[in-house]
């Protein structure tokens, strides 16, 4: 009976520790993920570089600087006062910049620029109406030596430097003139120096204000006025008149001349003074061109006696006014030869390039 007593209670003692471990063991598998404070590292999770390249694609690297640190980052537009220093920031370790031009014709001391280690810092001291414009900086992008412009990377604002006594921006030219072709819009670029100055176009002769209807003519204040489609009909002189503060202020005046040659490559003739020629004459050959009138032409020269004798190369041009408000350009390039020798005889190849394409005409001289 006592054995019987005692082996029942062994049994007993056995059970009691098996359950109590599987209680241990249920406890320790519930909360073995759990982490306690300050015992264990988190792991940060960095963004991968497409997502870092998504993230700041679209976002403007241009800001300005204000005062106490403080920072704005630049949309379109930005209106100033003029005579208080302007600092721009814009972000990446190798910045290029643009800016108005007036800046950089006269090497503007009051412009400088420097870059730092993530970014590159541009100080304008003393701004005047005149720099009112477009402010531009962007990334570059270099594998060794070399280098390109990071598209995705590119900002630019407009900035105004308003200005009571200047409500248009300045310009070194007085008396302007702007070509009018029928396959591109024409632009009058009477700038304002507030987006809020309200502008007209005026006809000089006969004397009326031009009708802006949005389509045919618009107004840009960063531009000037629009002309779409121009024609003959939009030639003569013009002006703009500007009201700032009920007080009305004209603009520089523009003449507008309507082009009858159309874009291109140059349209070359040339001509030689004779045809035959002996020992000891002398002789040119003259290769011109007619084209639009701001469109420069380049001029080369393939002659018989070339690296082997002197000769003597002029150009020159002039606008011709062939009537009704049509100018043409008129460009020269004239070789001459003195003193003709054997090795002078042949052919002379003159080439006439512009932006559009390069035209090559020829001409003979042999002896008697």
């Amino acid at each position: 009976m006592k054995l019987w007593v005692l082996l029942t209670l062994v049994l007993l003692w056995e059970e009691i520790q098996n359950g109590l471990c599987q209680q241990i063991k249920r406890r320790k598998e519930a909360g073995e993920n759990r982490i306690k404070p300050g015992n264990k590292r988190v792991k940060v999770r960095f963004p991968k570089l497409k997502e870092k390249e998504a993230a700041g694609k679209g976002q403007s690297i241009l800001t300005q600087v204000l005062d106490k640190g403080r920072f704005l980052r630049l949309g379109d537009t930005l209106t100033l006062a003029t005579k208080t220093t302007m600092e721009l920031r814009c972000k990446g370790t190798r910045i290029e910049w643009a800016y108005p031009s007036n800046l950089d014709t006269f090497k503007d001391s009051r412009l400088s620029i420097k870059q730092q280690d993530k970014y590159s810092q541009l100080i304008l001291t003393a701004p005047s109406a005149a720099d009112t414009g477009e402010y531009s900086c962007w990334a570059i992008l270099c594998d060794g030596a070399e280098c390109e412009k990071d598209m995705d990377r590119v900002s630019s604002t407009y900035i105004y430097f308003t200005d009571k006594d200047e409500l248009f921006v300045p310009s070194a030219i007085h008396f302007e003139i702007i070509y009018l072709r029928p396959e591109k819009p024409a632009t009058v670029p009477c700038r304002v120096t507030s987006p809020q100055i309200k502008v007209s176009l005026h006809r000089e002769v006969p004397p009326e204000e031009v009708f802006i209807d949005g389509t045919l003519f618009s107004y840009n204040p960063t531009k000037g006025f629009i002309i779409q489609q121009p024609s003959p009909e939009h030639k003569g002189v013009f002006y703009c008149k500007a009201i700032g503060n009920n007080t009305p202020q004209i603009s520089n005046k523009y003449q507008l001349l309507y082009v009858e040659v159309p874009s291109g490559p140059p349209f070359a003739t040339i001509q030689g003074s004779t045809t035959v020629a002996k020992g000891g004459d002398n002789i040119n050959f003259t290769c011109t061109v007619l084209g639009e009138p701001e469109q420069h032409i380049n001029f080369t020269w393939t002659y018989p006696g070339q690296g082997q004798r002197p000769v003597s190369i002029q150009e020159t041009f002039r606008l011709i006014n062939r009537g009704v408000g049509h100018t043409t350009r008129f460009s020269q390039s004239v070789i001459i030869i003195e003193d003709t020798e054997t090795i002078d005889y042949g052919k002379y190849i003159c080439r006439a390039k512009n932006q559009h394409g390069e035209t090559a005409v020829s001409a003979k001289v042999d002896s008697y």
